[in-house]
């Protein structure tokens, strides 16, 4: 009998429960921490590298505010619809990313985190692939990546289409081989069918938010776009089937529930998903109190951790295929105490 496949652990940006996230020592310490894969966020620079940030504007997760001689780069965009103010991946060289030094992106919560502020340069996509190559071969085990292409739509209207650079940057580094290593995910389908057509073999996750519609379909056909919560309905599952392997959702649209006559816990959207034939993933288990929903929360402290173990376990139980956490440590400690060592990942 085949054992049964363990829920993935997949660290989030890294281990930014413990340091400044899309940062090397983020990465290391997340695969050192358990995590099965590691989750980047993929931007492009003004000369078309691509760049590990949460987001395209940078000034929450880097000291470029602080650099005068960048101070003339402070502008207003609109991003998908929203106004933004800072400084932007794209309106920089590399070389000139290169010189910026990470900080903490919630000093306000993770202050031991912060304490690293201003240590580490920021990554390029290759330089993940680099060391997710090397620490596989040190490990013993294949490291996975969960590569998350962000405001593809945006990037491609400023002449940096992301598909293309994704797909030469994997391709390049010899991760384009279908080894079961890759996994990309966005908020906009457009761009994973595009990988496709690339031949990009790689699992694709369809990233889905409990409000509004993708990105791409509202630029394509604006107050007519379809839903994200569309896509979450049976049928919109079931076509979803068709172009990707997988979905990957808010934690707050699993809701664990038990089943009374099974004692079981389960979820009725993975239950769905599952019934259309596809994975399904979720975001983000993080243990402090402002993160946890409000059944888990423990006194009156928002960085405190609270009942993370319960939380997290519960979502655990659901047969869901995996999570991404910012302390991977933690998910594959709740894992461990659910499953114990039955099962394979």
């Amino acid at each position: 009998m085949t054992a049964p496949r363990l829920p993935l652990v997949i660290g989030h940006r890294g281990a930014p429960g413990y340091r400044p996230e899309h940062t090397r020592s983020s990465y290391e310490l997340a695969i050192a921490l358990g995590a099965d894969a590691v989750e980047p966020d993929i931007v492009a620079s003004r000369d078309g590298i691509l760049v590990l940030r949460h987001e395209n504007e940078i000034s929450g997760t880097t000291d470029v505010a602080s650099r005068a001689e960048f101070a003339s780069r402070r502008t207003t965009k609109s991003i998908e619809g929203v106004r933004h103010t800072g400084w932007f991946t794209e309106d920089f060289t590399w070389a000139e990313l290169s010189t910026l030094r990470a900080r903490e992106r919630l000093p306000a919560i993770r202050q031991s985190s912060s304490s690293f502020d201003g240590q580490a340069p920021i990554m390029r996509f290759s330089d993940l692939l680099q060391l997710l190559d090397r620490a596989s071969e040190e490990n013993g085990r294949p490291i996975g990546l969960v590569a998350e292409i962000k405001h593809a739509n945006y990037f491609e209207s400023v002449g940096l289409p992301l598909d293309e650079l994704v797909a030469a940057e994997l391709t390049s580094a010899g991760w384009n081989s279908g080894d079961g290593r890759l996994t990309v995910e966005s908020f906009e389908k457009t761009v994973l069918d595009q990988l496709r057509s690339r031949g990009i073999r790689s699992k694709n996750v369809f990233l889905l938010e409990a409000a509004g519609s993708p990105p791409d379909l509202v630029a394509r056909f604006g107050t007519g776009a379809d839903s994200y919560a569309s896509f979450l309905t049976r049928d919109g599952l079931r076509m979803l089937r068709r172009d990707v392997e997988g979905i990957s959702v808010d934690k707050k649209l699993i809701r664990p529930r038990v089943e009374s006559e099974k004692g079981r816990m389960s979820s009725a959207l993975v239950d769905d998903a599952h019934a259309a034939g596809l994975e399904i993933y979720c975001w983000t288990l993080r243990p402090e109190n402002t993160f946890l929903a409000r059944a888990f929360r423990q006194g009156p402290d928002a960085s405190a951790f609270g009942d993370w173990e319960s939380e997290f376990a519960s979502i655990l139980a659901t047969g869901i295929d995996g999570v991404f956490a910012d302390q991977a440590d933690l998910a594959v400690a709740a894992r461990d105490a659910l499953f114990g060592s039955r099962g394979t990942v």
